[in-house]
């Protein structure tokens, strides 16, 4: 088949490349009328819900997945929740691809064990086939010889990577004073692991992948001798100076996205290796012989909330789970907020098939609870409002919304000592 020239798409469309690539310093009112088939529109008439934090790319993006999302239950062909259910957490745990860590059980080393502010504090060790090793905090009552609930204590992100267990509990009087005042500002000065353990709790800390005794060290990097993460002018000697600390943090932060895509190139994911390390712990703590193993749940603020929407959703040994400072829509993070949050959060594809409250959704109708901050600057109102309608509705079709709680408090990103009180609440409802 022959075609005329003038009318062969692949040449005009060649044509117009070879004009733009000429000419693209011209202005758009020019451009359109030399190309009118394709007009170029000046950035300032975008529609204000056109813009977004990757330009006006950000609708077409957000379009992309279905609404709902191939797997969501909110979908009308799913009628029956356990079949929903079980397709979505393998097409979950497919794409989160954590480690399989199945066949290997550490051995728990009790490094010290003293009592504290009527609380006994048990400081552990383990070792897991990759990485330092991991270290925890386990709190429980004093005096207790029952079998208690436990609770597995998620600790947050906070841009401080130095530091993991100790953001939310406190074993002596002499506190690092970063943790004080991290404690002072996210927790209303307490720490909460403790708080909860002595309201009759067995309580788990533990660091995870990539913090306080799990971080990496300087000396354990070759190769990056530039740019921010460069690490030939950084040593690793006196650690616990602030200075140093922040000096570290900023590094750390710097370094995750190398990590990310480190482990997207072995096969595995953020939040899967994050997933498995806390599923290690929680089978530590079942483990126990002071702990009710059929009676856990776990609880976390920022990415212990994000922890908890991963742990909670795909591990359903967490009888009541609490999500605090994490919960939003995957399009406030395409859309608007994606900076803000770390790559601790992403599991490339994942949101073809759920969106991301649905994640922590995946443990219906076990008793779940999401807490949020109104002035919460990691995302915006509108998309918290819609993921806790969007669990709302999940819980609503299995029959079981008494097991759904959202609330929303006034102020910015916190677990403060009124929301203690009532996830602490939540807790004593499902677990005692």
């Amino acid at each position: 088949m022959t075609m005329n020239k003038s009318t062969d798409p692949r040449r005009n469309f060649l044509k117009k490349s070879a004009v733009l690539g000429t000419i693209s310093f011209l202005p758009p009112e020019v451009l359109n009328q030399m190309l009118p088939d394709h007009k170029i529109m000046p950035a300032d008439t975008l529609k204000p819900e056109a813009r977004s934090i990757i330009g006006n790319y950000g609708p077409w993006a957000a379009g992309i997945p279905e609404d709902p999302p191939l797997l969501s239950f909110r979908n009308s062909k799913y009628t029956d929740l356990e079949s929903w259910r079980t397709a979505a957490i393998n097409k979950a745990r497919e794409l989160v691809s954590a480690p399989d860590l199945s066949d290997y059980t550490p051995e728990v080393k009790t490094i010290s064990s003293h009592e504290y502010d009527g609380l006994v504090v048990e400081e552990l060790q383990w070792q897991l086939p990759y990485g330092r090793t991991t270290e925890a905090i386990f709190l429980k009552p004093a005096g207790s010889n029952e079998q208690l609930p436990g609770v597995l204590g998620l600790h947050d992100h906070g841009g401080q990577k130095y530091f993991g267990k100790r953001k939310i509990t406190r074993t002596s009087e002499n506190q690092h004073p970063i943790m004080h005042a991290h404690q002072q500002h996210y927790y209303s000065g307490k720490a909460w692991a403790n708080e909860l353990a002595k309201r009759g709790y067995a309580v788990l800390v533990h660091d995870t992948f990539t913090f306080g005794s799990r971080r990496v060290f300087y000396q354990d990097v070759s190769g990056i001798t530039y740019g921010a993460c460069r690490v030939d002018d950084k040593s690793d000697e006196n650690p616990e100076v602030p200075e140093n600390i922040e000096v570290y943090n900023q590094w750390a932060g710097s370094h995750e996205h190398i990590m990310a895509k480190s482990l997207f190139c072995g096969g595995t994911t953020w939040p899967g290796v994050t997933l498995v390390e806390d599923q290690v712990a929680l089978d530590i703590l079942a483990a126990r012989n002071d702990v009710d193993g059929s009676n856990l749940g776990c609880c976390g603020l920022s990415g212990g909330g994000l922890r908890t929407d991963y742990l909670g959703g795909l591990d359903h040994r967490i009888k009541c789970a609490i999500s605090v400072g994490f919960m939003s829509t995957w399009n406030d993070f395409l859309l608007n907020k994606s900076y803000t949050h770390t790559w601790m959060t992403y599991a490339p594809l994942l949101p073809k098939y759920l969106d991301f409250p649905e994640i922590l959704a995946l443990r219906t109708p076990l008793p779940t609870m999401v807490m949020s901050d109104n002035e919460d600057q990691l995302y915006t109102l509108p998309e918290m409002k819609k993921s806790d309608q969007i669990l709302k509705e999940v819980f609503n079709k299995a029959g079981a919304p008494d097991k759904y709680q959202g609330k929303f408090y006034p102020g910015e990103h916190k677990f403060d000592a009124q929301m203690q009180q009532d996830a602490f609440a939540w807790f004593d409802r499902w677990l005692k």
